[in-house]
């Protein structure tokens, strides 16, 4: 879709070339270039122009592979300017889990993302911080656990809705198919039915304009106009053009939301909560009194909102990459047949209870989500002290970018990380092995809230398709190209159909 950045007409002079690695003098004259460079004792990084930054060495529609190529100059720990925006950034298991657990707590902040700011303002709490980041998070985790712990417990919502997408997969009949919006109505139903107390029927019109709304701002988050977003917000929030579009997307999927509190708030049993919403406001009520509460209507929408989109988007993208896998890959689809036929036979439904059997099932998906990297740059952290990280001082509020990607593809790790290889995951009597670098789900503080409800989903997923049906492609399995479509915030699977013959 895009070739080349928005900027690609900037090249580089011939006397930048020679000038890269240090700071020539009429840089040091401008006042922006004083202001950037006037605290700490930063990681090396290459040199930035006044406002440009290093827009000349980090490509705005392959950021992550820019940011691969300046760790191999300047190492695992170095400082880039996005723009006019400082950031630190960390490559490799060894310096994420230093970073992100060892001083877990001086990286706990979130780091700025613009392209998403004017919706969210910092509330909301995948991009609040401080006091108001920790009372929704405490929160959430525990509201999410007594939902898996209730009358239905997740998996047993997960295992219904699973029941349901077998259905819709029947009425293909063998015939090529997209599979974006049938993993994701049943993705999202399960959330759905946690956050609005009830699921979606697949043929909803409301439900499938969300699906559409959620699936196009993640891929329009991943585009370069979102990335140079990024960099010059200062500039950009003024003017017209595609970068706004992920604005316009995500107050859509406000609005539905503020509507559902509506609604739950005329129909409240305090003693009888049907979902998280419930819950919440609950909560707003025990605490009307307390000025320093962050239990209101705007952490609610925006909350609900967090919990909505990640718990839609990154499962069923990790579905969608997975199909693609096991079908350039037959030979890996047959030996998890094998064994779910073994295990779990064709009589019942599959229970998280057999992952534990299945090691070789369970390393596939392990391989498949360190292979889809759905967001290789992480979420960005900010340290929320002046911090003293490996030799260096990293000022109160320097942004962080914790390469996930570079973790999830460390060679000292993988043997061979660029392959799809389960082996990576087994022992070599064929027992499922563990590896500290699997972090898709990041790590530290800031690790996703709903990791245990995503991974359940994607053992009962796997395991309940492949039980009933065997993955055929439309074109050879060696001609299947696993590039994803866009590589930016996110990693895009490609578009693709494919058929489900039964078993």
């Amino acid at each position: 879709m895009f070739k080349e950045s928005p900027l690609s007409f900037i090249r580089k002079p011939k006397l930048w070339l020679a000038l890269e690695g240090q700071t020539p003098r009429w840089i040091r004259l401008f006042p922006s270039w004083k202001k950037m460079h006037k605290e700490g004792k930063l990681p090396p990084g290459p040199t930035p122009l006044p406002f440009i930054g290093n827009l000349l060495q980090v490509k705005t529609n392959e950021p992550f592979k820019s940011f691969l190529a300046l760790r191999d100059k300047y190492g695992p720990v170095f400082t880039v300017y996005l723009g006019p925006r400082r950031v630190v950034v960390l490559c490799g298991h060894e310096t994420v889990k230093e970073a992100l657990v060892d001083q877990a707590e001086e990286f706990s902040g979130r780091g700025e993302l613009a392209s998403l700011e004017r919706n969210f303002n910092g509330f909301g709490v995948a991009l609040a911080n401080g006091e108001r980041w920790k009372q929704l998070r405490r929160f959430s985790l525990t509201t999410l656990r007594n939902f898996g712990m209730g009358k239905r417990s997740i998996e047993e919502r997960i295992q219904e809705e699973a029941q349901y997408l077998l259905e819709e997969f029947r009425k293909t009949k063998g015939h090529p198919f997209d599979p974006i919006f049938f993993l994701s109505r049943t993705v999202s139903n399960v959330i759905s039915s946690v956050v609005f107390g009830s699921r979606f029927d697949y043929e909803d019109k409301t439900f499938l304009s969300l699906l559409r709304m959620i699936n196009e701002s993640f891929i329009e988050m991943s585009t370069p106009w979102a990335q140079l977003y990024d960099m010059y917000s200062c500039v950009m929030q003024y003017l017209p053009g595609r970068h706004n579009r992920i604005y316009y997307l995500v107050e859509n999927l406000k609005d539905f939301i503020a509507e559902r509190v509506k609604i739950n708030q005329k129909t409240l049993d305090p003693n009888n909560p049907r979902d998280f919403i419930d819950c919440f406001l609950i909560q707003m009520e025990k605490e009307k009194e307390n000025p320093s509460s962050e239990f209101n209507t705007k952490n609610l929408v925006l909350t609900t909102l967090n919990l909505f989109f990640a718990g839609t988007e990154t499962v069923s993208s990790t579905l969608r990459y997975g199909f693609l896998f096991l079908m350039k890959y037959p030979e890996v689809e047959e030996k998890v047949h094998q064994e779910i036929d073994h295990i779990i036979g064709q009589n019942r439904i599959p229970a998280t209870e057999d992952r534990i059997n299945m090691p070789y099932t369970d390393a596939v998906i392990h391989e498949i989500q360190r292979l889809t990297d759905i967001v290789p740059m992480g979420v960005p952290h900010t340290v929320i002290r002046d911090t003293e990280f490996r030799g260096y001082l990293l000022p109160k509020g320097t942004d962080v970018f914790p390469l996930l990607g570079s973790v999830l593809r460390d060679t000292k790790y993988f043997s061979d990380p660029q392959k799809f290889n389960p082996g990576h995951f087994l022992d070599e009597k064929g027992r499922f092995k563990k590896n500290d670098a699997f972090v898709p789900f990041s790590s530290g503080k800031r690790v996703c809230l709903g990791e245990s409800m995503a991974r359940m989903e994607l053992f009962l997923y796997f395991t309940t398709i492949l039980q009933n049906f065997s993955l055929k492609s439309l074109i050879p399995p060696k001609d299947i190209d696993i590039s994803p479509k866009l590589s930016g915030f996110g990693n895009i699977p490609p578009t693709y159909e494919l058929c489900l013959v039964p078993r």
